[in-house]
């Protein structure tokens, strides 16, 4: 349930230009005039050993995988609320060339068809995020800003202005559209059953791999309720094939929640900012503008 576009690539959120936050967790880059790091000699015997290519199975979309993504995806779909939490873990390039694991926490609520909260923390500065049906909020705590505005009538859309409008993106989004499978089925090319496992809090799972528009996804889904577990993807044009990974837990389907949980007082009544790209594109025909220097995250500064 992850498709393959720019803002697949980032694995965790930004808000705006009002975050620090896990965002500026990006890869390592070696200063100038660091000396060359000596490869070890297994290392050095592997990489230069010719091995014979794995020859790709054909594609199929087999009808059992089919069924179990289908059935996950009407059983998010049908729910009135949800909540739960999501663990993700990504992978970044080091300054040696090989991975770190960043990782970011997200507690989730939703109401169809129009409130959502997500609260973040992880790698990088806490960040909140409230949908109450009438205004969304992106809340930098640390730095006491919010960024406001009018929120469209549905979850969908309010997730896709963000996006548009400040590169706002959550990794469990198509878990939580108004219909997960309608949206993923159209990229799918193939598609197929790996089988059971019980190693996820003591759940019996289906596991289900599948490809399409430029990822490779495993999904496990518990075999009884048909939620999410966990999801693996990898995207096929990155050279480096690094792993993003989310740990889905605390499912609680159509429980009550209050209009209260929606909004935030502290949140409401911080200095407010605009919503913001922090990559703008600037207008036809205007000049490229001073390259400004690099903060030790390796973004560039942003105006607030």
């Amino acid at each position: 349930m992850i498709r393959e576009n720019s803002r697949r690539l980032t694995a965790s959120i930004i808000l705006g230009a009002l975050l620090a936050g896990p965002g500026t967790l990006v890869a390592q880059t070696s200063p100038p005039g660091a000396g060359k790091q000596t490869v070890p000699p297994v290392a050095a015997k592997k990489a230069t050993s010719h091995t014979k290519p794995i020859a790709s199975a054909p594609l199929e979309l087999e009808p059992k995988a089919l069924e179990i993504l289908k059935a996950t995806g009407a059983r998010l779909a049908a729910a009135h609320t949800l909540s739960f939490t999501a663990v993700e873990t990504f992978e970044s390039l080091s300054r040696q060339g090989v991975p770190l694991v960043l990782a970011n926490k997200y507690e989730v609520t939703l109401q169809r068809p129009d409130k959502l909260r997500v609260i973040i923390a992880g790698d990088g500065p806490t960040s909140e995020f409230y949908d109450d049906g009438k205004l969304a909020m992106a809340f930098a705590p640390a730095e006491n800003l919010v960024a406001v505005a009018d929120a469209p009538p549905t979850i969908d859309a309010t997730l896709e202005a963000i996006y548009h409008r400040a590169a706002i993106y959550f990794p469990f989004t198509d878990l939580i559209v108004s219909n997960p499978y309608g949206d993923l089925a159209p990229g799918l090319r193939h598609a197929y059953y790996v089988g059971q496992s019980v190693a996820f809090g003591g759940t019996t799972t289906d596991i289900v791999a599948y490809a399409g528009d430029g990822v490779f996804v495993q999904v496990a889904v518990g075999t009884e309720d048909r939620l999410p577990r966990v999801v693996h993807a990898i995207y096929l044009n990155d050279p480096d094939r690094l792993r993003h990974n989310l740990f889905l837990s605390d499912w609680q389907i159509d429980a009550p929640v209050s209009a209260e949980a929606f909004t935030s007082a502290k949140a409401a009544g911080a200095k407010k900012i605009e919503f913001a790209h922090p990559h703008p594109q600037p207008p036809p025909g205007a000049e490229p503008p001073a390259k400004s220097r690099p903060t030790a995250s390796g973004a560039a500064p942003q105006s607030k």
